[in-house]
């Protein structure tokens, strides 16, 4: 708790989806600890203090939150897995720094906080953070539920057998209930600090053209699962995370390949945040999406653990 590398929410020991009550409790106990009359060090209450006073202010917390979530809240506080080097040079300072970063994904997954300390409960256990597939796809209503299963298991398979394999850390989360609605949220898929909730649909084969906005088939407009709006909300519920929605069409024959999809007209009148894409592209665009983000080897076990709690 100590360390100066440490995230406010780190120092105080709680989720960043901690409520104000949480912090005020996490906050007393660990003034309590720190405090240089009861054995602590000035430093470390100090830090405590500074992030008690940053995290119970909306304001203050909300900055600190999305310079947290960019990599730029100062080097004092990186991310596991970021550059840790010296801090910015002066007129006459010259250190050395690596020419490109090395990609983390393929690493061993590294849990942020650990399983090491005794005397923290753990949100999860360990057994079950280390867990690549939670849960499954659910029968849900009697008409369409064969066709609707057998898209979600397609989609389970083809994340398991080339994202996961491809990233130890990253986590497939099925049957999610939407914090926007009552809707359901098909699959998540988190890595480090990148969210990508996926949707599907069974299409025949042919070219159908996506602009960002609407779907199209032989003339006719194709209503895709409405993801977006649920997007945004998780993305106001994890403001840490870059978050993303992708729909998978999948072709009657399970050709990855099938349907094609044309991308056109995207970023000229729309700034959705979701992809529609064919097998072959959700593999390829989630294994670049989830590995190009800070640290793709964490597991953030308090967004993990907040993501099961949201399963059926």
């Amino acid at each position: 708790m100590a360390e100066g590398s440490s995230s406010h929410y780190q120092v105080l020991r709680v989720a960043v989806t901690a409520t104000d009550k949480e912090i005020k409790v996490a906050y007393r106990k660990a003034a309590r600890m720190a405090h240089p009359d009861h054995g602590g060090e000035a430093e470390t209450f100090r830090r405590v203090t500074l992030a008690y006073e940053t995290l119970i202010d909306p304001q203050r917390r909300a900055e600190y939150d999305r310079r947290y979530a960019s990599g730029a809240s100062g080097v004092s506080q990186p991310r596991p897995g970021d550059y840790s080097g010296e801090s910015a040079p002066g007129p006459t300072t010259n250190i050395k720094r690596p020419q490109a970063q090395r990609n983390t994904a393929g690493d061993p997954p590294v849990y942020v906080p650990g399983f090491e300390d005794p005397n923290e409960v753990p949100l999860i256990s360990a057994a079950e953070a280390a867990r690549q597939v939670h849960g499954i796809p659910r029968k849900r209503g009697i008409f369409g539920a064969e066709a609707r299963i057998q898209r979600e298991m397609r989609t389970v398979q083809l994340i398991s057998r080339q994202v996961l394999t491809a990233i130890p850390a990253a986590r497939l989360i099925n049957g999610l209930r939407s914090p926007s609605d009552n809707n359901h949220i098909d699959h998540a898929v988190l890595s480090g600090y990148r969210l990508a909730l996926v949707g599907s649909m069974l299409l025949p084969k042919g070219a159908y053209a996506w602009d960002g906005q609407s779907l199209r088939h032989g003339g006719r407009s194709v209503a895709p699962p409405q993801l977006a709006h649920i997007v945004r909300h998780m993305q106001e519920i994890f403001p840490e995370l870059n978050v993303t929605g992708w729909v998978v069409l999948h072709s009657p024959d399970g050709n990855l390949h099938e349907p094609v999809i044309d991308q056109y007209g995207k970023g000229q009148s729309t700034h959705n945040p979701v992809e529609v894409v064919n097998g072959a592209g959700l593999a390829r665009g989630l294994k670049q999406f989830l590995s190009s983000g800070p640290a793709p080897n964490t597991v953030v076990v308090p967004v993990l653990a907040r993501l099961l709690r949201g399963m059926h």
